[in-house]
């Protein structure tokens, strides 16, 4: 067993804690951004407007992350409505998603493709999602059910999220060399996969088959059927993002192989410029 007696806190400047998992989430962000910029740049799509995207992105995926988790944890929240006005709680399909919609509302406004855009953006977001893993593996948060194997790990440090002293599964361990298989999956992936958004679609069944087996070893409180939000999440995009990706598949080869089902080219100079 592994024992994990790591300070998740970097630093304290009077009451402000800065945690290692803050450290983190900036670092998956820079690394998501610097992706995106490769592959804009190999596309012939404006890099300027990766920049804007990642902000949009940013804004959506913390709006939605926090909201997923209120809504997980709503009758908590219920008994302590002050606690609604924090960040401590965090749900990653609320940040998938979020940064969805968010991205969805941009493209309509700029008139671009989003099929395009995904495909740029989908292989820096989930190496930015191992990335966030670490973080969490520091925090101690996303903790893993008791566990007996000598894969364990136990945490000792006081300012952890988890459980002191007891062996449990390292599932932000899961989490990471999961997401870091789907990084090299989409990866090699990029410049074979068509029509255009394939990859995009793609990154929702990898992240969502990896994210659903992982947490049978999570702690978590059942949200529907006895199972956890995450596992219902799942439950609903895997099969709607596999559906997706083999329709287009079959349209596309229906085709002949030719661009007829993916949306006009419109996005690879700025529509500003």
């Amino acid at each position: 067993m592994w024992d994990i007696n790591w300070n998740p806190v970097l630093l304290t400047i009077g009451t402000l804690e800065i945690r290692w998992y803050g450290v983190m989430i900036v670092l998956a962000v820079i690394a998501a951004i610097v992706i995106s910029l490769l592959e804009a740049k190999r596309k012939g799509f404006s890099q300027d407007m990766i920049w804007d995207v990642a902000l949009w992105a940013v804004i959506g995926g913390i709006a939605g992350a926090r909201l997923l988790h209120i809504i997980d944890q709503w009758n908590y929240y219920m008994l302590h409505p002050a606690e609604l006005l924090n960040f401590a709680g965090l749900a990653i399909w609320g940040a998938v998603l979020g940064a969805f919609v968010a991205i969805a509302i941009y493209v309509l406004v700029k008139k671009i493709s989003l099929w395009q855009l995904g495909d740029i953006i989908a292989p820096g977001g989930i190496l930015a999602q191992a990335i966030g893993r670490i973080g969490c593996l520091i925090n101690g948060c996303c903790y893993g059910d008791a566990c007996d194997l000598p894969i364990a790990v136990i945490y000792d440090n006081p300012n952890t999220y988890a459980p002191q002293g007891v062996p449990i599964y390292p599932t932000q361990l899961f989490h990471l060399v999961w997401n870091l298989i789907g990084f090299g999956i989409l990866w090699l992936l990029r410049k074979r996969l068509k029509p255009q958004g394939q990859l995009f679609v793609l990154y929702f069944v990898v992240f969502g088959v990896g994210d659903f087996v992982i947490h049978f070893f999570r702690e978590g409180e059942p949200f529907l059927f006895g199972l956890p939000q995450a596992q219902i999440v799942d439950i609903v995009m895997v099969p709607i993002a596999l559906i997706v990706f083999i329709v287009r598949a079959i349209r596309y080869k229906s085709t002949g192989g030719t661009a007829a089902i993916e949306e006009p080219n419109t996005s690879v100079k700025n529509p500003e410029d």
